[in-house]
């Protein structure tokens, strides 16, 4: 319970204060490879707190907030991360500024574009990408609920693991080493 102002500001988070993921913040690939993967830049804001390690890491201005893990993604024009769905767990996206075009489905054919404050809700299972398609730096804000909150819930489909290969075997062997999980792709 908040019982003074110091302690409602311990849980008050600064967008110009945030910082991203420590994933990204370490990566020294190609700027084009990592795009496949991560927003441009993953702000965790909140996180599950405690010792849980959540899909964006544990460092966040704000420590739990009743199973709920909250980030801001940041794309410029053009970018967002490629195929990949939660084994366990929803993603909840808002756009916040921008516009971002939204693809679901094993292949991706199925898409939607969202405008300004438009919500979109994916379930556990389902392949989803996203694309910052206005002129401007986009931002979303994401919301993971449910299941169980770690990297070992994201998985991506063979086709991402071909385009990351075809870059270089080196760069998927660098994000299957920091435990990323590819799909096997069938003949």
């Amino acid at each position: 319970m908040i019982h003074s102002s110091r302690e409602l500001n311990g849980r008050v988070a600064r967008f110009d204060r945030l910082d991203a993921i420590e994933a990204q913040s370490g990566c020294e690939l190609p700027l084009h490879v990592c795009d496949l993967i991560w927003s441009r830049r993953l702000l965790p804001v909140i996180t599950l707190g405690g010792s849980a390690d959540g899909p964006f890491g544990k460092k966040a201005p704000i420590n739990g907030a009743g199973g709920l893990s909250m980030t801001y993604a940041v794309c410029p024009s053009g970018t967002g991360p490629s195929l990949h769905a939660h084994r366990h767990t929803y993603e909840t996206f808002t756009v916040m500024r921008g516009r971002f075009e939204f693809s679901a489905g094993e292949t991706g054919d199925e898409k939607v574009v969202l405008e300004p404050l438009d919500v979109v809700s994916v379930e556990p299972g389902v392949y989803r990408a996203f694309k910052n398609v206005s002129d401007e730096v986009g931002v979303l804000q994401v919301l993971i609920t449910g299941g169980e909150h770690n990297e070992k819930d994201i998985y991506f489909p063979a086709s991402t693991a071909k385009q990351i290969s075809d870059c270089d075997p080196k760069y998927l062997e660098y994000f299957e080493k920091r435990g990323l999980r590819f799909e096997e792709a069938s003949d």
